[in-house]
């Protein structure tokens, strides 16, 4: 355990009264009046007070030399880090030629009463292009061969059927375009006939993909008036940033499908399949990445003075993480030279263009001085000639929780863009977060020396994985003795930031973008000849049924819903267990354990019966008979889906 540093004086207000009242009758035995009314007492109250504050101070001294240490070695708060998010710029009419949205355009939400807007700022240009349609396709899930019925989509009153007569889940209708749509938001104009009813039009079997490459991923569904392929309408659909071309059928194209998807009692199938007469594509917008800063033009720090450590500061701070041309410029009589910036000076010699950018406090530092034990100087990072004028270029600012605003809130242009009607953000921005307090710091400092360079450990190799980024929830290594291939293996479950009750074992893969940051930091810190798997735990589906009777009053539907959000908290990976950190990696779920937390419920009476059942999250279905536990390897957590609770 740590241990705790002693106050340098433990007095406090009422023991100095108490000491001064006894050398009362040694220096003024004629004072015999001690009560609270008298002035004398009170004044000796007024100097008890005084004393304390000073020594409150006094006491400040260890944690401010703690403090003093942390900045020694290394350890300083984490700055803010920036949120980001895809916006839709939606275009005022179909695009008829190539139009530009610039890097550095701002979108903010609409200030509310009391409250300023939060502003996000695009990140790269992006260009609105008109699409166009040069194949079509369809394939029966139960075939390898594709029917080419890009001539049918041509032929007036001719209808292409778009999945097998038998609607097997993985039909699909394939349409591909000559260039690729990633990042636009295109609209299918399409022509179909009430074939394909008995769906819900809000929500058809039907899954709208793209081809990124290496899988077919999802496209967001912005609006459908078709109904699900039932009747004449549109169809808006939002392209991630990868879309690949890919041979289909003898045919290279760029392809967008739809296919289909297993029906279920809430999500009933087709009677028929759906037919199509024509489609029509347009691009109607373009989805651009976009983050939670503003850009600040670039500064002109000052003049070197060719002695070692300078420092400078830019204007505002605090500094988001530097990317691509942004930096510290240095221009002396032989030109202007980009310095490369490191997080400190221990390997840098004297020859080396090193700086040093602090993202909390905006200060720029060259490299010192260090004297040596013979006497002699070594210089750490080159020194700015004398003269040399130090500037920055274009930076960002901004970042904190703050950021991480909801979904469909950035609505408001701030920078007018031509052809630009209005935009909006189909996902909440996620990875803001707010700068490191000193106290957290603190805590983290001791866990920082422990781990060192190196990860060794199990708890080192965590550790690292966890501080990889801000985006890394959890981590748990399994050592080399029990992964079976002889290689450390660390699990990463990412921070998932929509509400709970929607999170699904696809919110919970690893993004290239995190995967990779985790890899870099470990490969960076790991011995040489150990090898490391990074993936994700298993994630094991649980589903509880329970047969409840609810106090006389209590509206039944409200604490059914009660019960079943408990229930999905209490074995979440993030929020789950005991604790509220995340349910434990391995540990079993009971039926003593799942019936308290039902019994915890407001509203509930007595849990006349539960029974736990493993539950397969990629179809949707319940495993097996009822059972009093549930067990968990290592290597797994759950994920709860489909709660049944019944209210007597």
């Amino acid at each position: 355990m740590p241990i705790d540093p002693p106050d340098l004086d433990d007095r406090r207000f009422q023991d100095i009264v108490d000491e001064t009242k006894r050398l009362i009758p040694r220096f003024t035995p004629e004072w015999t009046n001690h009560n609270l009314s008298d002035p004398g007492v009170a004044l000796i109250e007024l100097f008890a007070w005084m004393s304390e504050m000073v020594l409150y101070r006094v006491n400040q001294v260890p944690e401010r030399l703690y403090v003093h240490f942390l900045n020694l070695v290394g350890v300083e708060p984490f700055p803010p880090s920036v949120a980001r998010t895809d916006v839709t710029f939606w275009l005022s009419a179909p695009a008829i030629r190539p139009i530009v949205v610039p890097a550095g355009t701002q979108v903010a939400t609409t200030a509310g009463s009391g409250e300023s807007s939060v502003v996000f700022t695009t990140s790269v240009e992006a260009l609105a292009q008109p699409p166009e349609l040069v194949a079509a396709h369809t394939r029966a899930a139960e075939s390898e061969q594709m029917l080419d019925v890009w001539e049918s989509l041509h032929v007036p009153g001719a209808e292409v059927v778009c999945f097998s007569d038998r609607l097997v889940e993985g039909d699909a209708l394939y349409l591909g375009t000559r260039g690729s749509l990633a990042r636009q938001a295109v609209r299918l104009e399409i022509s179909a006939h009430a074939e394909g009813i008995g769906v819900d039009p809000s929500r058809p079997p039907l899954s709208w993909e793209v081809w990124s490459g290496q899988a077919w991923i999802p496209a967001v569904v912005e609006r459908d008036s078709t109904g699900g392929l039932n009747t004449d309408g549109e169809v808006v659909l939002v392209i991630g940033q990868e879309h690949a071309s890919l041979v289909l059928g003898g045919v290279s194209a760029y392809w967008i499908r739809v296919r289909l998807l297993r029906a279920t009692p809430e999500r009933p199938g087709y009677e028929a399949s759906p037919r199509v007469g024509s489609v029509a594509l347009s691009t109607v917008g373009v989805s651009i990445p976009t983050e939670h800063a503003t850009t600040v033009p670039s500064e002109v720090l000052g003049r070197s003075t060719g002695v070692p450590g300078q420092s400078f500061t830019v204007s505002t701070a605090p500094v988001a993480a530097r990317r691509g041309e942004e930096g510290v410029l240095v221009t002396d009589q032989t030109g202007t030279h980009r310095w490369t910036e490191v997080a400190d000076f221990a390997a840098s010699g004297p020859r080396d263009r090193h700086v040093v950018w602090d993202s909390n406090t905006g200060e720029v530092r060259f490299g010192p001085s260090v004297r040596q034990p013979d006497g002699t100087n070594r210089q750490h990072g080159a020194v700015p000639p004398d003269g040399a004028s130090v500037r920055v270029t274009d930076y960002r600012t901004g970042g904190g929780a703050r950021g991480n605003v909801g979904a469909r809130t950035l609505t408001s242009l701030r920078s007018a863009v031509p052809f630009v009607a209005s935009v909006s953000n189909p996902l909440a921005a996620v990875g803001g977060v707010d700068a490191e307090t000193v106290e957290e710091a603190k805590i983290r400092g001791p866990l920082t020396l422990r781990t060192g360079q190196r990860a060794v450990t199990a708890g080192d190799f965590e550790q690292v994985a966890r501080q990889a980024s801000i985006e890394v929830a959890r981590a748990r290594c399994l050592p080399s003795q029990s992964t079976g291939s002889g290689a450390v293996r660390v699990l990463v479950v990412p921070k998932v930031r929509t509400r709970i009750e929607t999170h699904g074992i696809d919110d919970y893969a690893l993004s290239t973008r995190l995967f990779e940051e985790v890899a870099a930091a470990i490969d960076e810190r790991r011995t040489v000849g150990v090898a490391v798997e990074i993936g994700t735990p298993y994630y094991q589906g649980v589903s509880v049924a329970t047969l409840i009777r609810v106090l006389p009053g209590r509206p039944a539907a409200a604490v059914r819903q009660r019960v079943s959000e408990a229930l999905t908290r209490f074995v979440h990976p993030l929020v789950g267990g005991s604790d509220g950190t995340g349910w434990p990696f391995g540990q079993a779920l009971t039926m003593a354990a799942a019936t308290r937390v039902v019994e915890s419920v407001e509203g509930v009476l007595a849990v006349d019966e539960l029974q736990l059942f493993s539950y397969d999250l990629r179809n949707g279905r319940r495993l097996g008979e009822g059972r009093e536990s549930v067990s968990l390897n290592d290597n797994a957590l759950f994920l709860a889906a489909d709660h049944r609770v019944v209210v007597r």
